[in-house]
């Protein structure tokens, strides 16, 4: 199965913030929408960096609650690691264990096309574990 599956199921929404954007605003994005993660963007296509609970928690860990004044940019991750609709969830998953994220931005033609986080993957490889055992169990019984 393929990251194109998930987008189809979940929608290709990606909430995303301006690296120019306080991390209040951040924080208030990320409570309003209950999600872990806003992808940095100027103008919601190209990719400036990602921001996720960590990136704020360890800030404030090491700046106190002056932080959440500062710019998204001052803590966002700047490399951020995509994958592509024709990648396997599989692969994605790996990728997302090596690297010990929970969220990858999917990237079309070189734009934000969508996000798959680890919820989304484990849902969908949950599905097709539970296709498979149902096709076993029919062709088992015929």
């Amino acid at each position: 199965m393929h990251v194109s599956l998930i987008l189809h199921n979940k929608g290709r929404e990606v909430a995303t913030i301006r690296p120019d954007a306080t991390i209040s605003e951040a924080v208030d994005s990320l409570k309003t929408r209950r999600i872990g993660v806003l992808v940095v963007s100027k103008d919601n296509k190209h990719i400036d960096g990602i921001v996720s609970e960590r990136d704020i928690i360890a800030g404030l860990a090491d700046q106190g609650a002056s932080l959440l004044d500062h710019q998204v940019e001052s803590i966002m991750t700047s490399e951020v690691r995509t994958c592509s609709p024709e990648d396997t969830v599989t692969e994605v998953m790996e990728l997302m264990t090596d690297r010990r994220i929970r969220h990858v931005p999917v990237l079309e033609n070189g734009a934000l096309a969508g996000i798959v986080s680890i919820g989304d993957a484990v849902k969908q490889r949950l599905q097709e574990l539970e296709s498979e055992a149902s096709h076993l169990r029919e062709y088992i019984s015929h």
